[in-house]
């Protein structure tokens, strides 16, 4: 399975997503630079976190400009999976592939620390073999983390089931003392209703190894390989 990590300047964890893909069996993940026009030959395209045009104006706001952002929104449109991670959450919003906004952190302080996170929804492209209520440790590094939507809109996430993950505590508790930004419902991650758009703002990318504390942000990337893999099952 390939995947295309997209560089804009300023991302600093397109490394971090490359080596975690790449250790996966069966994976690929090459950089596209953000100013390239085509995707074709990948099988997923992964936004990965960093700080792209330094987030000047606001994160994510002159990145959803970038020449690849056009392919982006066209890929999605056609079916095939995006994961934004951190600044790609910020991107996809941006872009209105995803709903929402992140907005500066609950107490205005950047936060670097491991999160433990609840699967909300388990027969997503992103969740696959993750049954609800599972937990994954994943950590979480950022200034503008928390996600704000309207009334309406956090109505329809929740009754279309795109809400994918929510902060919790380590017995799996919806909590305030478990929200490290003040995330609206304590929601980490979502995706679009055709559920093949995800943003969330830990990053799997850095929860892939054992030496790092967790393993769990491999099991996102290798639940995505299955879906991919069912749909290749399906063209043939």
């Amino acid at each position: 399975m390939k995947f295309a990590v997209i560089q804009f300047p300023g991302s600093n964890c397109d490394q971090d997503c490359t080596a975690a893909i790449n250790d996966l069996p069966g994976a690929s993940a090459k950089f596209v630079w953000h100013k390239e026009s085509s995707l074709e030959g990948y099988d997923a395209i992964v936004l990965p976190g960093g700080f792209s045009y330094g987030d000047y104006l606001r994160c994510g706001a002159i990145a959803r400009f970038s020449p690849i952002m056009r392919t982006v929104q066209k890929e999605a449109a056609a079916g095939k999976l995006v994961i934004g991670v951190c600044n790609g959450f910020q991107i996809l919003c941006e872009a209105g592939l995803l709903p929402g906004a992140l907005v500066r952190n609950r107490l205005l302080r950047f936060v670097c620390d491991m999160a433990t996170t609840r699967v909300e929804v388990d027969d997503s492209p992103f969740t696959l073999g993750l049954p609800k209520g599972t937990l994954l440790r994943l950590p979480v590094a950022h200034g503008e983390g928390c996600f704000f939507a309207k009334t309406s809109t956090l109505r329809e996430l929740n009754d279309g089931r795109q809400v994918l993950l929510r902060y919790v505590d380590h017995h799996g508790e919806v909590t305030a003392a478990s929200n490290p930004n003040g995330s609206v419902e304590n929601i980490a991650g979502i995706c679009n209703r055709e559920r093949n758009v995800f943003g969330l703002m830990p990053h799997p990318d850095r929860a892939s190894e054992a030496r790092l504390g967790s393993t769990d942000g491999a099991k996102i990337f290798q639940s995505m390989m299955q879906a991919m893999a069912g749909q290749h099952a399906e063209a043939a």
